[in-house]
């Protein structure tokens, strides 16, 4: 039969009498879901392969030959087939199987985690035999045992329906959890002295059926009964992942991820699941601050803050004028926060010294002009994946997954163009490693092909069967900052090489601050302003409810902090930013905050930035404040809140707003929603995404951002790259990448992660590594134009002759006294450590014996 309204064919099939329209090759058990009758399991998962290891699903199937007990989880539709899950023989099956997982399961409902949400208790009640034959003394074992540090096993609970197993293997590609011994004796373990060191390893918690896995964090935290929720988006990172957030007594106990078809299919990585601890940290700040006449922080009231920082604000514009105030940071802010301190920078101040990116980003005249990406589109099976970018199991989890699958499950073909490997280096069917600075060299040679010598290091045979692959798909680039070492002119190169070749080919930005796309559409960058139009642009339309815009291009975050250093920046923001922890160069941070005359940091936590800022006002955060987010692609999705602020922190919006009345400027938001109701009104690209339509079922994944408005960016336009040249003889082309787990504040302050950040270490080729006199283990010195570190050396074959990769951000070692944010690239010599100055315990540092 067909379905007339998607002109598909359908599979006829009937479930307790009645005739279903199946999807062809549809299992049994999804179609009888789709329509109303539900199939108790536990092994199974939509988002994994069935297995039919449980057995719960077992139902009558007739396909022609006569009714037969079979799985549902493991039979796909076909036409005439008829299904009886009631039948006596399906119930009798069930109860049988029900019973014996009980033998052995301890009924320790009332203490157990899972207790009130378990589909153990719920079948048991639905489909079980109602009692237990067997008297028997159950097994009993060690409980709980840590798996990871957040993953507590308590396997007697353990019905093996291989559900964590499965996801360490196919969906995380970190097999370290397996099912150990045979026959009765078969139980779930990890490998001695081999922890389950997965970053996505509270994805296994969430779908675990009982409560063997459980997450420290949440264990005897609340009963399920006990939670309120509200579904949200996470902010982690610029992936936006759809979650909800469950509380209960005015404290976030839990985030569970929401099968986000459009996102994350429902997982999550660990840093986004167990990061809420932060907001419920005893150090948040919880009311304003002002440096006193003895240069001390102390306590103040909203009032006397906002009068001091509207006092700075007048007396800067009426002395060196709006080029003295500037701004940094933002993308910890929503869209409609980010929307309130554009207007008040560049509407109310007038300057465009205003910059979301912390010196580690792309342009925002690329990001904003690319032709964009969905996740799905660059997941599309048989496409091919050009990663441009940094590594995204390290940056961007939840996206790393849905790559990961595409390219394992789906066929699709990945090349890397990559300063060394990554977390998809297994799986990548073309790596194309070259020193940082030379990516462009190697993407001209890659669309061109026929190369006959090597570009970069990189083998021409490499080359050229990658650019063969090129013709055998859509061509997606997951483009982003591959080193913060790397000139961001230089990649620009590269993609507008690869855009050249293949027009068709569309991109998707990494660059991975929380809601860093928001803050560029919203206007929180150099020459931009909210809705994707550059100022000359957008002038008519603001100026007609702002009153004004800039009249010039401001500076960004690097320059932005020269003029503070050399005295030209009276006023400086910093909007969630920490430019001492952050920012790739940290002596001109340090300058530039000792000689701006006035800094005001917005913040959840006193940062390293912040103790030596002059006034200090508390922000509202996650989970605490409402509004919208924009991810990497575009996409909007609703915040919302669920606990209320500690002491007297404040959305950030509204702190923007109340600067703006003291100056003279009413904004008239009362809400959150009122600012987001004047951005769909002003914002070209952000018109059709009113609060209804957020609001609609369509919108249960988030909307996509319309295209940029008539005065938007060219794409096309040349980067102007200088200064990149060949390292000097004896020298190492530096990389630095960043890992999951860092010197965040949200990390900092999370103590089921603190522990997990690995500190700082250097990988080179043993080729490099030859005649400095150190084995893999051992300390080096790691010095640079600027300064120097001591950090362990590790062995690496995969990283390109002639350079060197970097763990960057890390408590251990502050590796941005390394670089200069003026030059373009950073080359540095690699030294060994005489064994006497070593420090007794061994640990990164600088040569002073800092750690």
């Amino acid at each position: 039969m067909t379905d007339t309204n998607s002109e598909v064919a359908t599979v006829p099939v009937t479930i307790n009498g009645t005739e279903i329209a199946a999807d062809p090759g549809e299992l049994l058990i999804d179609a009888a879901e789709r329509h109303g009758v539900y199939i108790p399991r536990f092994c199974y998962h939509g988002r994994m392969k069935p297995v039919g290891m449980c057995r719960m699903c077992l139902v009558e199937v007739d396909a022609g030959r006569g009714p037969a007990l079979q799985p549902s989880c493991m039979i796909p539709v076909a036409p005439g087939m008829t299904v009886d899950t009631q039948s006596d023989a399906t119930v009798k099956a069930q109860e049988g199987v029900l019973e014996f997982l009980l033998i052995n399961h301890p009924l320790d409902c009332p203490v157990c985690d899972k207790g009130g949400e378990c589909p153990l208790q719920d079948q048991t009640v639905a489909f079980g035999p109602g009692e237990s034959r067997f008297v028997e003394e159950k097994r009993h074992n060690e409980k709980p045992i840590p798996i990871s540090e957040t993953v507590l096993l308590d396997r007697e609970r353990c019905i093996l329906c291989d559900r964590c197993t499965r996801f360490a293997k196919e969906v995380a590609g970190d097999p370290l959890i397996h099912f150990m011994n045979r026959g009765g004796q078969t139980e779930v373990n990890t490998f001695p002295d081999e922890p389950f060191s997965s970053y996505f390893s509270g994805n296994t918690v969430q779908i675990c059926p009982v409560g063997a896995l459980t997450a420290k964090p949440y264990r005897f935290r609340a009963r399920p009964w006990d939670l309120d929720e509200v579904e949200s988006t996470a902010t982690t990172d610029s992936v936006g992942s759809r979650i909800v957030i469950q509380s209960s007594r005015n404290q976030v106990l839990r985030v569970l991820g929401v099968d986000s078809e459009a996102v994350n299919w429902g997982w999550l990585s660990d840093v986004e699941r167990f990061n809420f601890e932060a907001i419920n940290s005893e150090h948040r700040l919880t009311q304003p601050a002002i440096r006193d006449a003895d240069a001390e922080l102390v306590s103040s009231s909203w009032g006397a803050a906002a009068a001091a920082v509207t006092d700075k604000i007048k007396a800067a514009l009426d002395g060196a004028g709006a080029g003295s105030i500037a701004s940094i940071g933002g993308a910890r802010l929503t869209n409609e926060a980010q929307y309130a301190w554009a207007r008040l920078l560049k509407g109310v101040i007038g300057t465009d010294h205003v910059d979301a990116q912390l010196g580690d980003g792309l342009p925002a005249e690329l990001v904003l002009s690319m032709p964009r990406a969905t996740i799905a589109e660059a997941c599309r099976p048989g496409g091919i994946i050009i990663l441009l970018g940094p590594d995204p199991k390290e940056e961007l989890g939840a996206l790393f997954l849905r790559l990961r699958h595409a390219i394992v499950e789906d066929g699709a073909t990945l090349i890397e163009l990559t300063p060394g490997p990554t977390g998809l280096s297994p799986h990548t069917r073309h790596r194309l490693h070259s020193p940082t600075g030379t990516v462009a060299d190697v993407a001209t040679a890659l669309v061109k092909g026929g190369a006959t010598t090597s570009v970069a290091g990189v083998d021409p045979g490499m080359i050229n069967a990658a650019h063969d692959a090129l013709g055998a798909g859509p061509v997606t680039v997951i483009l982003g900052r591959t080193s913060v070492t790397e000139h961001p002119g230089v990649l620009a190169d590269a993609a507008r090489a690869l855009s050249a070749a293949h027009p068709d080919a569309r991109y998707l930005s990494t660059l991975r601050r929380g809601n860093i796309h928001g803050a560029l559409d919203m206007g929180l960058a150099p020459g931009v302003l909210p809705g994707r139009v550059t100022l000359a642009g957008g002038e008519p339309a603001f100026t007609e409810i702002w009153g004004s815009v800039p009249g010039s291009v401001g500076m960004g975050t690097a320059d932005t902090l020269r003029a503070a250093d050399e005295g030209g920046i009276e006023v400086l923001f910093l909007l969630g930013a920490d430019p001492l922890v952050d920012f790739p160069d940290r002596a001109l941070a340090e300058r530039a905050l000792a000689h701006a005359h006035t800094v005001i940091a917005i913040d959840l936590f006193v940062t390293e930035s912040a103790a030596v800022a002059d006034i200090v006002l508390p922000a509202a955060g996650f989970a605490e404040v409402g509004g919208t987010t924009t991810n990497l692609e575009g996409r909007v999705s609703v915040l919302n809140p669920k606990v209320t602020p500690p002491g007297t922190a404040r959305p950030d919006w509204m702190i923007a707003a109340e600067l703006a009345s003291r100056l003279g400027s009413d904004f008239g938001f009362d809400s959150d929603a009122a600012v987001w109701e004047q951005v769909t009104t002003v914002c070209p690209s952000h018109g059709q995404l009113g609060a209804d339509a957020l609001a609609g079922v369509d919108a249960e994944d988030g909307l996509l951002v319309g295209a940029p408005g008539s005065a938007g960016f060219d794409f096309a336009a040349p980067a102007a790259v200088t200064g990149v040249s060949e390292p000097e003889a004896g020298s190492l082309r530096l990389t630095v990448g960043r890992k999951m787990y860092g010197a965040s504040s949200a990390t900092r302050h999370s103590p089921s992660l603190v522990g997990l950040a690995p500190g700082t270490t250097v990988r080179m080729h043993p080729e490099n590594l030859r005649g400095i006199g150190v084995d893999t283990g051992e300390p080096v010195v790691v010095r640079s134009a600027r300064g120097s570190v001591i950090v362990p050396v590790q062995v690496d074959p995969s990283i390109p002759l002639g350079s060197v990769w970097m763990t960057g951000f890390q408590s251990d070692v502050t590796i941005n006294d390394l670089l200069n944010a003026s030059d373009p690239i950073t080359d540095v010599r690699i030294e060994a450590v005489h064994r006497t100055a070593q420090s007794p315990s061994g640990a990164g540092g600088s040569e002073a014996g800092r750690s």
